[in-house]
C-alpha cells in the first residue's frame, strides 16, 4: 500500500505561527512544514520524521520552533504549507452497472 501526500496552506499572522505549527504537528501525519513570506519566498523548511509519537515529534521540533518564532517576530504575515501523508488506501474505482 503506497502512501500518498497532500498539501495544505494556512495564512497566519506572525504572532500565531508557533502555536499553529504546534497544533499541526500534534494532529499527526505531517511530513514537512514550509514557512513562506507574503511574497512567496521560503523562509524555512522543516522535514519531520514519520513514526515518532506526538511527544517524540514535539521534543525534536522544539529547537526548530524557537527558530520559527524568531523568524515570525520579524514577519507580519506568513503562509504555512503543510505536507501530509495519507496512509488510507485509495478508494476503488466505481463500477457503474449498465
Amino acid at each position: 500500500m503506497a502512501d500518498s501526500t497532500r498539501t495544505e496552506e494556512f495564512r497566519v499572522d506572525g504572532d500565531r505561527v508557533v502555536s499553529k505549527i504546534k497544533e499541526l504537528v500534534n494532529e499527526g501525519n505531517v511530513r514537512r512544514i514550509i514557512l513562506k513570506s507574503e511574497d512567496g519566498r521560503v523562509l524555512i523548511e522543516v522535514p519531520l520524521t514519520i513514526g515518532f509519537g506526538v511527544v517524540g515529534v514535539s521534543v525534536l521540533v522544539a529547537p526548530v520552533l524557537a527558530a520559527i518564532g524568531a523568524i515570525a517576530a520579524i514577519v507580519a504575515k506568513v503562509s504555512i504549507v503543510v505536507e501530509r501523508v495519507d496512509d488510507k488506501p485509495p478508494a476503488p474505482p466505481s463500477n457503474p452497472t449498465a
